[in-house]
């Protein structure tokens, strides 16, 4: 059994992810900044403790203090609200400080009571748009807005390793599953017959289904092998085309509504980038340690989320 705490574990990842973790022994620590998101009946070895970044409170010390493993999903979502100035702001210092105060939290403890590994959520947006380039955990970042929130996001991870701490950057696609607000939104207007590519529908779609997520994040936990950037991405990258076929063949609806990359960026200005940008991101480092990905192809995650293999 191990010690894991978890900062933003209120969230998407986080609530598939804690169960994984609470199913094999392990106990877990979530820090929350809201006593709305403890549950009401919560498992006995299951923890929720108040945390504020900017001042980490004695029972933040606490909770750190012989942690076997700290996990990051701390940040606010990306695509939930337009990219105003102020919202970029909130994008980047929810991310930021967040990690920098787990970090010096960390630096402050004794040597011998420092957690073992940090893993910290990152993006795959930390490629920028590449077209047709094939880009592992090696590859340069791109200068984009996200490329650059990433960038800025695993500077501060990477302060951690100074304190003799194995750090993991989890640089994570489009994550998949039956509860995914994104493939939801991806999926409406197939449902409306309305459904077809986005743009010129050639760029790269990188995703992962959420629960070889899940299986990647207790692989860094538990395997000292690993460290530094890994791309949690499944090994197919179609273009965005054929994710509107895909979609159209598992919801049994047309896909041949186009929409214009020029509507996009008037609909949505920078924050079509989502949309709009892509790469070829394979999973180079995950690859090589064996990990086999319970879902390798969009079709088999699709009809697991949406279809009649999705489970009941």
């Amino acid at each position: 059994m191990a010690r894991i705490v978890v900062a933003g574990g209120s969230g998407f990842i986080g609530s598939h992810l804690i169960p994984t973790l609470l199913f094999r022994g392990d106990e877990v620590i979530v820090f929350t900044r809201s006593d709305q998101h403890r549950p009401d009946r919560p498992a006995p070895q299951l923890r929720h403790v108040r945390w504020d970044p900017a001042a980490p409170g004695p029972e933040v010390i606490e909770a750190l203090t012989g942690a076997d493993a700290v996990i990051n999903l701390a940040g606010v979502n990306i695509g939930s609200r337009r990219w105003t100035r102020k919202r970029k702001a909130a994008l980047i210092d929810s991310r930021v400080r967040t990690t920098e105060a787990i970090v010096g939290a960390i630096a402050g403890l004794a040597l011998a009571a420092r957690p073992r590994v940090l893993v910290n959520a990152s993006g795959i947006d930390y490629y920028g748009d590449r077209g047709e380039e094939k880009v592992s955990e090696t590859s340069s970042a791109g200068d984009s807005f996200l490329a650059q929130l990433c960038v800025r996001w695993e500077r501060a991870a990477l302060e951690a390793e100074g304190s003799g701490v194995r750090l993991v950057l989890m640089r994570t696609s489009v994550v998949l599953a039956p509860d995914a607000i994104t493939l939801k939104l991806m999926a409406l207007p197939f449902r409306f017959f309305l459904g077809g590519p986005l743009g010129n529908g050639k760029q790269r779609f990188t995703w992962i289904h959420i629960d070889d997520l899940t299986a990647l994040y207790r692989l860094a936990i538990d395997d000292e092998r690993l460290s530094g950037p890994v791309n949690a991405a499944a090994p197919d990258v179609p273009a965005q085309a054929e994710v509107a076929r895909e979609l159209g063949k598992v919801l049994h609806r047309p896909s041949r509504l186009r929409a214009p990359a020029f509507a996009l960026r008037l609909a949505l200005g920078e924050q079509a980038d989502l949309l709009l940008h892509g790469r070829v991101a394979v999973p180079e480092v995950a690859t090589k340690l064996g990990f086999s990905f319970l879902y390798p192809t969009l079709d088999g995650a699709l009809r697991a989320c949406l279809g009649r293999d999705r489970p009941r």
